[in-house]
């Protein structure tokens, strides 16, 4: 049967997915090193909050919160037990509100990496990393998540065994990864190899493209590599809302709704048909994306002279497809959750 979001990607000329979950959760009260997980059970409330704050700004497709929703990570928190219960929490509290909505909106159940490094760089076993997507994905089936969507990858052996972890619970799903290394993912995975990867896995998302990063600068020029490619599945631009910055103790992105706009066009334009936010991306830039992308008529693909002009300097000067591009680096667990 077909799912929501392959209907509405076949009726849409671009869709608006959200924005950040961490950023949102961290201004709802929720304190760093804590499972923002946790939440689904022990305060409902605020997870209705973070949902709503998508769904009133316009956006087509919102994340469950349950990035970190796998037993490696939540082992952390002596909750390994609980990865599956904690995900259709998630899923259920999301279903509920898509259901009431006035329009449709796809419920995308959030699916981060594992936090281990897979054989045979580290010692996380491919059939282990299955068995762990595979009762994430079971558990936001279970809760009613119209496809899964994992985000923030590095590593190709981590999107494989995610792949197959979707095909065992029977889910559709999406992929992103994070290019946040001079253009690469921390594994050195590059825009052009991610095309090829999603071409000729057995179980291949329904779209695919890059999350989080650096700036919105660097996340555009990923998605013009993936265009460049002319990929068969439609391509996912979610970035940050500007620079990350440490002010009085705090993370703050400095991306205003202005500048997320004008991303959010230029997205459209380089080429994705999913446009959202990551770290830092709050209500207020949801309603200013959306926006852009019913007002602003569609144009040529922005120049990268005009994309620094817009959104700021690239954090480096290679793409990461040149000989100059970074090595990738064996890194344990990478950043604990998108936003």
């Amino acid at each position: 049967m077909t799912n929501l979001l392959t209907t509405l990607l076949s009726t849409h000329d671009v869709l608006l997915a959200d924005g950040a979950t961490g950023t949102n959760l961290f201004n709802a009260g929720l304190m760093s090193g804590d499972a923002p997980e946790m939440w689904n059970d022990e305060h409902p409330e605020k997870i209705i909050d973070l949902y709503n704050g998508a769904i009133q700004s316009g956006s087509d497709i919102f994340l469950t919160n349950s990035f970190g929703a796998n037993a490696a990570r939540l082992k952390l928190h002596d909750a390994a037990n609980q990865a599956h219960r904690l995900s259709r929490i998630a899923a259920e509290i999301a279903r509920d509100l898509a259901d009431k909505a006035d329009r449709k909106i796809v419920v995308a159940g959030s699916v981060g990496p594992t936090g281990e490094i897979m054989e045979p760089v580290g010692s996380l076993t491919h059939a282990l990393a299955v068995e762990m997507f595979h009762e994430t994905a079971d558990g936001l089936k279970a809760g009613g998540a119209d496809v899964a969507w994992l985000e923030t990858i590095s590593a190709p052996e981590e999107y494989r065994a995610a792949a197959e972890g979707f095909k065992l619970a029977g889910i559709d799903w999406c992929g992103t990864m994070s290019f946040d290394t001079a253009g690469r993912t921390m594994m050195g995975v590059t825009s052009t190899d991610l095309v090829k990867l999603v071409s000729e896995i057995p179980n291949p998302p329904i779209a695919f493209g890059a999350n989080c990063g650096t700036g919105a600068s660097d996340l555009l020029r990923t998605v013009q590599g993936f265009a460049a490619e002319h990929p068969a599945r439609p391509i996912i631009a979610k970035g940050n809302a500007g620079i990350p910055k440490y002010v009085d103790g705090h993370i703050h992105y400095d991306g205003t709704p202005e500048l997320m706009a004008d991303y959010a066009a230029m997205a459209r334009d380089s080429g994705a048909r999913i446009v959202g936010g990551c770290c830092g991306t709050t209500p207020a830039h949801l309603v200013a994306m959306r926006e852009a992308l019913d007002t602003r008529p569609r144009g040529d693909t922005p120049s990268l002279d005009e994309i620094v002009e817009a959104l700021g300097a690239f954090s480096s000067d290679s793409d990461g497809t040149g000989d100059d591009a970074a090595e990738p680096r064996a890194r344990r667990g990478g950043r604990r959750r998108r936003g």
